[in-house]
């Protein structure tokens, strides 16, 4: 069972808060590039909630001080490590975006 998501409103009330500390302008604690939040899940630039002690070791999903905001791709990159810094060069160029799927003549 995936505890994160056993209490969907707590979950809900860090990111709100991760949202207000970053004034509405959040910027992904891995890479240090700019989230926009308009962008929705499973979009790789989308917004997500991370710990930097994951929870397969110990980490817990509901405190706050445990809890940052990241790029998808980027927490998938990170994957259950600590929390380090993926980009550490402050000139580094952001991700390319994720490439638009093929419009369809017909739907089926």
């Amino acid at each position: 069972m995936n505890v994160r998501r056993s209490n969907g409103a707590a979950r809900s009330r860090i990111r709100k808060r991760l949202l207000s500390r970053a004034n509405g302008r959040p910027i992904c604690a891995l890479c240090g590039q700019p989230i926009d939040t308009s962008l929705r899940t499973p979009h790789p630039g989308s917004m997500e909630i991370d710990e930097k002690l994951p929870v397969s070791k110990g980490g817990d999903p509901f405190d706050l001080d445990n809890c940052q905001l990241t790029h998808r791709r980027c927490n998938q990159r990170k994957g259950n490590h600590q929390y380090t810094r993926l980009d550490t060069d402050p000139n580094a160029k952001p991700a390319p975006p994720a490439p638009k799927p093929i419009p369809l003549s017909r739907q089926w």
